[in-house]
């Protein structure tokens, strides 16, 4: 018997340790309301003179280390709890719904991390980031370079690989504080604002993981949205920023979208195109609907050459001015050879405006290393001998531009 006993005993004490891992609850937990939920953060670069602002929080105002260091400005849009709106309600945008669901806070600081520790002395909740969904730079700081920032993002696991970052014309901090009509939460304009391009065909798909990923191949460059903050609160993509390395050193306009996404082949395709017939006053606009490319790769005199063949179908959009029959076939075979020759010269512009400064998006470099990988590790072998080797680099491109419909209207 009391063997037995001493064996149910052991029963239930192993039956008890096995539950005890169920019992423990939230131990760990914070309440949302102790949270400061951070939506957006803007980087701005400061002068020097700005550490009369700073506090003495993760240094001595007269450390060495940070004496006469450049500064950055770093602005936060936290969610005011129980007022970002869940569902359909009352009003649209505006400075007063804005300034009713989130709340902006700037601070200065040496890097990221030195800027947050200031901004977090003078909070009562602790920043929170796995809500943050946009992360605008401004120029003059992309330009000098954004190690810091990716470093510190990078390394904080609390931020999504699915965030967009951003490089703003101007100021970084007015994308904070804008109050578009469209929406109430600034931070969520933005993201929708290109979630919603990308799904036009107005820009591809670079979250800040893709950027990452994209940067640190040895044969291809990063490139983020350029964006910019107009006169009504509404913000324009004006162009892709190309990067060197973790530095800004070039952006395209907003053709030069549509002409990376010609290259890449991606879909769907949103951009339209004016043309004018040659001697006439004839002119007419299109819309690409779809495009297919292939990117070859061959070894020539010791150098690689690179074809890119493209095929893109387009609508017929509409005739701006003159006597112009569009049912006609000679004139449909006369717009698509128009459209192709003028595509292909846009293509090869752009590839030679980023051939000048070695930053090569379109990753011509991972195909030297996917398939001629012999002469990649006998030749190349390092980021930076690809980014001076793409400047010279030949590359031809051949368009085949198709006219699917043409409209209701044939005439």
């Amino acid at each position: 018997m009391g063997a037995q006993k001493a064996v149910k005993t052991v029963k239930l004490l192993c039956i008890g340790m096995l539950a005890l891992p169920f019992l423990t609850g939230c131990w760990d937990r914070l309440e949302i309301e102790d949270r400061a939920v951070v939506l957006g953060i803007s980087v701005d670069a400061e002068k020097p003179e700005a550490i009369a602002e700073e506090d003495e929080t993760t240094h001595k105002a007269d450390a060495p280390a940070v004496a006469g260091k450049e500064m950055v400005r770093v602005a936060v849009q936290i969610a005011l709890p129980g007022r970002i709106p869940l569902g359909p309600g009352e009003g649209g945008g505006g400075a007063t719904n804005a300034q009713r669901t989130v709340w902006v806070i700037d601070v200065v600081g040496h890097s990221i991390d030195d800027a947050v520790m200031n901004l977090q002395q003078q909070l009562s909740s602790r920043l929170f980031f796995g809500h943050l969904r946009v992360i605008v730079v401004s120029e003059e700081v992309a330009k000098k370079g954004i190690s810091n920032i990716n470093d510190y993002f990078h390394r904080n696991s609390e931020v999504r690989r699915m965030a967009w970052l951003l490089i703003a014309k101007g100021s970084a901090k007015a994308l904070m504080t804008a109050a578009p009509q469209l929406e109430r939460v600034p931070t969520l304009y933005l993201m929708s604002t290109l979630d919603e391009a990308i799904g036009m065909g107005k820009f591809p798909i670079d979250f800040i993981g893709m950027f990452w990923s994209r940067s640190a191949k040895k044969g291809q460059e990063g490139f983020l949205p350029y964006v910019e903050l107009k006169k009504h609160q509404n913000v324009e993509i004006k162009g892709i920023a190309y990067f060197r390395s973790d530095q800004m050193v070039g952006k395209s306009d907003p053709i030069g979208i549509g002409v990376y996404m010609v290259v890449k082949g991606i879909n769907p395709a949103g951009y339209r195109v004016l043309i004018q017939i040659p001697g006439t006053n004839k002119e007419v606009t299109t819309a690409a609907t779809h495009r297919k490319s292939k990117i070859d790769v061959a070894i020539k005199n010791g150098r690689p050459v690179f074809v890119v063949t493209a095929a893109i179908e387009i609508n017929f959009e509409e005739k701006i001015s003159g006597d112009l029959l569009i049912n006609d076939m000679k004139t449909i075979k006369t717009i698509e050879r128009l459209q192709s020759r003028q595509t292909e010269q846009a293509v090869e512009d752009f590839i030679k405006q980023t051939q000048r400064v070695g930053s090569d998006i379109f990753g011509f470099g991972e195909y030297v290393r996917a398939k001629k990988p012999a002469y990649w590790n006998r030749n190349i072998k390092t980021t930076e001998k690809w980014q001076n080797m793409y400047k010279d680099v030949s590359v031809e491109v051949h368009l085949d531009v198709r006219i699917r419909r043409i409209g209701m209207k044939s005439q």
